[in-house]
């Protein structure tokens, strides 16, 4: 079978347009999402990855991170929850640099439980963010750094 000219054209602007239209949608997220990774302050990052800044603070989320970590360069965290239709869970640091520090997304019917190693720069608090829907539920732990730890 061969290919004309003109056919040859036609399917591959239709290729075009259809991988536009899939890539479109993560470029816009990823500017949106971006804009949250690069704020300075805490309720600045939670306005711009979420809307919104107000949190419900809940003993159903676990967060589990040490009060006096060995290496603030990789200081262990998990969260886990047992809310139900999590859509994702997020990392905030408050007083480093850029205070969102991680955003998992969790699939439908996979069990809300992430954990991960976070650098910390000084003494601070932590709080994972849990969204659903459009509730924002938190839980905040502070975190000391004291001056014989590694760091950077």
């Amino acid at each position: 079978m061969t290919l004309s000219r003109r056919k040859f054209v036609h399917l591959l602007s239709i290729a075009t347009t259809a991988c536009t239209a899939l890539i479109t949608p993560a470029i816009s997220w990823a500017a949106w999402v971006n804009d949250a990774f690069n704020a300075n302050e805490t309720e600045e990052a939670y306005k711009k990855l979420f809307g919104s800044t107000s949190l419900k603070k809940t003993k159903k989320v676990k967060l589990k991170v040490p009060k006096v970590p060995n290496n603030n360069n990789a200081v262990p965290i998990s969260v886990k929850t047992d809310i139900q239709n999590v859509d994702s869970i997020s990392l905030f640091v408050e007083n480093n640099p850029q205070p969102l520090v991680a955003i998992f997304e969790i699939p439908d019917g996979t069990l809300p439980k992430i954990s991960t190693r976070i650098r910390i720069y000084q003494t601070t608090t932590v709080t994972a963010v849990v969204k659903t829907g459009e509730q924002l539920f938190s839980k905040s732990q502070r975190v000391t750094i004291t001056d014989g730890q590694c760091g950077g």
